[in-house]
């Protein structure tokens, strides 16, 4: 078993219970300071403020992590993780939440951190395997985080955060003792992204990836986006369509996570190594675009359980994608790139729900299907573009050693 690979596991299961902690007590948090007809655009804003952060700091801390070390990085994350849930325990006034949820989108580098050591301790061979296992982790710990949270939350809505905080405080400890920085070697095999940063006139996130990764991003972003469509979605679309109360509607979410954890943790790598990284975003685009085709049609509430399987069966191709990702940088841009995925991934974060229950609200009268229809209509396109133009991608990157080594 690679050590720190695991390491980078634990650490991501448990900041994910951590986060899955608050998650049902934040709105009661907040009725202690605002009235209700305020609640919602005050838990909306909370919630954003964090994703922006995250979408602005993230490939910063990332970048750090690359010049500084992972350990100092995910050590300063997990105080940040620790103040805010610290303040949000204690709190006594609504700017004590802002200021938390400020502190931990800014220090929030644990998911970069995690997958640049699992990037920096695995083979490229491996490497879907332990992003599959890494997004396992993290499903993990949303599905008994929530669940922790809920109970505690019954004594006070303060407790969860309490025990948020502790949680953090005996990962912080445990990463110092036991976490030791493996020294990256940068092997030319993996050296597939010119590193510019040095002569580029414009300091972006992007400025030391060239056109062909940036293509691999857009396609990360946009299968992100569209993975949006569930997320926000859900409720709604159960509830309208087939009546569902909450014990259905939270059952079906808890089966789609389990199954969902499942297939990332041990098809995701199986089907990569059986094939490739191309051959298993292509499965995983396919299973989720027949699962919207199919949610889009269904008329039984009983038709949306096999669906789970293909919906959860879409969880493989973006541990492979990840995967895909980090073979064309060198090791020592892992931490930037992994926090551009970061980035990217809250992004899709701030912009689907809004997007999408936007589109659902105008639709809902003419069908409750169309938005479905049209996330499995850029399943095609991105299996298209992909599908044209990966093997261009590594071609390019790959010529262009040959060419630096000669």
């Amino acid at each position: 078993m690679n050590k720190s690979a695991s390491i980078a596991l634990i650490i991501t299961a448990l900041d994910a219970i951590g986060i899955g902690l608050i998650m049902p007590v934040l709105p009661t948090l907040l009725r202690e300071y605002v009235a209700n007809e305020t609640l919602a655009n005050h838990y909306g804003i909370l919630l954003a403020l964090y994703a922006v952060m995250q979408v602005i700091f993230a490939p910063i801390l990332g970048k750090w992590s690359d010049k500084f070390g992972r350990r100092p990085v995910l050590l300063l994350s997990l105080i940040g993780a620790t103040l805010d849930y610290t303040l949000l325990a204690l709190s006594s006034s609504l700017w004590m939440l802002y200021l938390g949820r400020t502190i931990a989108g800014i220090t929030g580098a644990t998911g970069a951190v995690a997958a640049s050591i699992i990037a920096d301790a695995t083979t490229v061979k491996d490497r879907t395997t332990w992003f599959g296992r890494l997004g396992a982790a993290f499903g993990v710990g949303l599905i008994a985080g929530p669940a922790i949270g809920g109970f505690a939350g019954q004594y006070s809505p303060h407790l969860p955060f309490l025990i948020a905080a502790i949680l953090n405080i005996c990962v912080f400890v445990a990463v110092f003792i036991f976490f030791k920085e493996k020294k990256i070697n940068l092997d030319l095999e993996q050296q597939n992204i010119h590193d510019t940063s040095e002569s580029s006139p414009i300091k972006t996130p992007f400025s030391t990836l060239i056109k062909p990764i940036i293509l691999l991003l857009f396609i990360f972003f946009i299968a992100q986006l569209i993975g949006q469509i569930p997320a926000t979605i859900w409720v709604l679309f159960t509830e309208n369509r087939f009546q569902w109360n909450s014990i259905e509607v939270g059952l079906s979410l808890a089966g789609l996570g389990i199954m969902h954890a499942l297939f990332q943790a041990f098809i995701a790598g199986f089907l990569t190594r059986k094939f490739n990284e191309k051959i298993t975003i292509i499965i995983g685009f396919i299973s989720d675009g027949i699962a919207f085709i199919l949610l889009s049609l269904i008329t039984q509430g009983w038709m949306i359980y096999p669906t789970l399987i293909l919906l959860a069966g879409g969880g493989i191709a973006l541990p492979a994608l990840q995967g895909l990702v980090s073979t064309q940088v060198n090791q020592s841009s892992q931490g930037k790139l992994q926090g551009i995925l970061v980035s990217l991934t809250n992004l899709t974060g701030i912009i689907g729900p809004l997007l999408f229950s936007f589109i659902f609200g105008k639709t809902l009268a003419l069908w409750d299907g169309w938005l479905w229809l049209i996330g499995s209509i850029l399943y095609v396109g991105l299996i298209i573009i992909y599908a044209l133009y990966s093997k261009n991608t590594v071609k390019t990157q790959r010529q262009w050693l040959i060419n630096q080594t000669h």
